[in-house]
């Protein structure tokens, strides 16, 4: 199916209805509801999951009532194509919820401020996957074989996420080129600046980063390697361009409730992982059958519906959980520790103002 811009299929007003929910709810969450910094509850963390699992499912059924069907790609299956899209998009975001624990975790942020780190770390997320989307259609439609590169890329992230031994549950900044990037050219500070991401220093007059916009850029990151695998996972259901990109930001929007949610009870899933690689190259597999016919021949054709791919998906995903509840995981394994201390400087990273002055000087 010829795909183009954002919106060339869809009718406009798909795209109004969308984005006014958007950024109606995202101005609400963090303008109003949330606009001082507090610790956010195991409750107010399921209501809010449910709150953004109902509003995708809605947005789901107006596209089965309302989408404007063609002849390759009915109301029926462009909702079903949205359901599968969006399941997979919120399953792979358990992956990325446990690098941001041990992010936060490492640098010892207050939990008051988790909620604004991950409000702003999700806008530059859905940012980022439309821009991803974006040029991945194009690329796309101008040359098709793109298509094999996502399609083995897949395949190679879900093989190798199925092998990797379990790690110790540690974050290490001096690995991670981004963190000694931004250390060696910015000026931080070791104060949380009262939840805000900038400080003045009161003899300069300079404003200097905080830890929490630390926090924010390793976070930016983290989703963007994560995106290079969820986007061609996305491709890998659909080609239809509405279709990717509102499943993938109501699966994004949904990341911050459902961190609040699984934080502390990430660890006893420990099968779901496996879980997520067996999607992943389930997707990669189905991808690269469906668009070989240039290499068997044009009497070749398969084509698994988007109902039987959603199936298997929460098949996948189910069977994963269920099993890790079976046969729990034995102590001391993929534990995510809250005793991780932050060295006094951050690694080496240089503080020029006492941390108590600092935080009377926020702005």
């Amino acid at each position: 199916m010829p795909i183009g811009l954002l919106g060339v299929v869809a009718e406009a007003w798909f795209w109004v209805v969308f984005g006014v929910l958007i950024v109606v709810f995202l101005v609400l969450d963090l303008g109003i509801l949330n606009k001082n910094p507090h610790k956010v509850s195991a409750r107010s963390a399921l209501w809010q999951s449910i709150f953004w699992v109902s509003l995708a499912l809605s947005f789901g059924a107006l596209i089965y009532f309302s989408f404007p069907g063609t002849d390759k790609l009915s109301a029926e299956d462009a909702a079903l194509l949205y359901l599968t899209a969006y399941v997979s998009e919120y399953a792979l975001s358990v992956d990325n919820i446990f690098v941001i624990i041990l992010i936060l975790r490492y640098f010892q942020v207050k939990d008051e401020y988790y909620h604004k780190i991950l409000f702003w770390g999700i806008t530059g997320a859905m940012i980022m996957r439309g821009i991803f989307i974006l040029l991945g259609a194009k690329l796309v439609e101008q040359f098709e074989f793109v298509l094999y590169i996502f399609g083995a890329f897949l395949l190679y992230s879900g093989f190798k996420m199925l092998i990797k031994k379990d790690d110790d549950g540690e974050f290490d900044p001096d690995s991670n080129r981004i963190f000694r990037l931004i250390r060696k050219y910015l000026r931080f500070t070791q104060s949380q600046g009262d939840g805000h991401f900038t400080v003045r220093d009161p003899k300069t007059g300079k404003r200097m980063f905080t830890k929490l916009f630390l926090v924010l850029i390793l976070i930016e990151t983290t989703d963007l390697i994560f995106a290079v695998d969820s986007v061609p996972a996305a491709f890998g259901i659909t080609r239809e361009p509405m279709l990717l990109y509102t499943s993938n930001i109501f699966a994004v929007l949904g990341l911050r409730a459902m961190f609040f949610l699984l934080a502390g009870v990430l660890d006893k899933f420990y099968l779901l992982q496996r879980g997520l690689s067996l999607v992943l190259i389930f997707i990669g597999v189905k991808m690269v059958l469906e668009i070989s016919d240039n290499i068997f021949g044009k009497d070749y054709e398969f084509h698994l519906s988007a109902k039987w791919s959603l199936f298997v998906i929460l098949g996948l995903l189910g069977g994963s959980i269920i099993l890790s509840l079976i046969f729990p995981q034995k102590k001391n394994k993929v534990k995510i520790s809250e005793s991780q201390s932050t060295p006094s400087a951050v690694n080496g990273m240089p503080v020029s103002l006492p941390t108590e002055v600092e935080e009377s000087q926020t702005a």
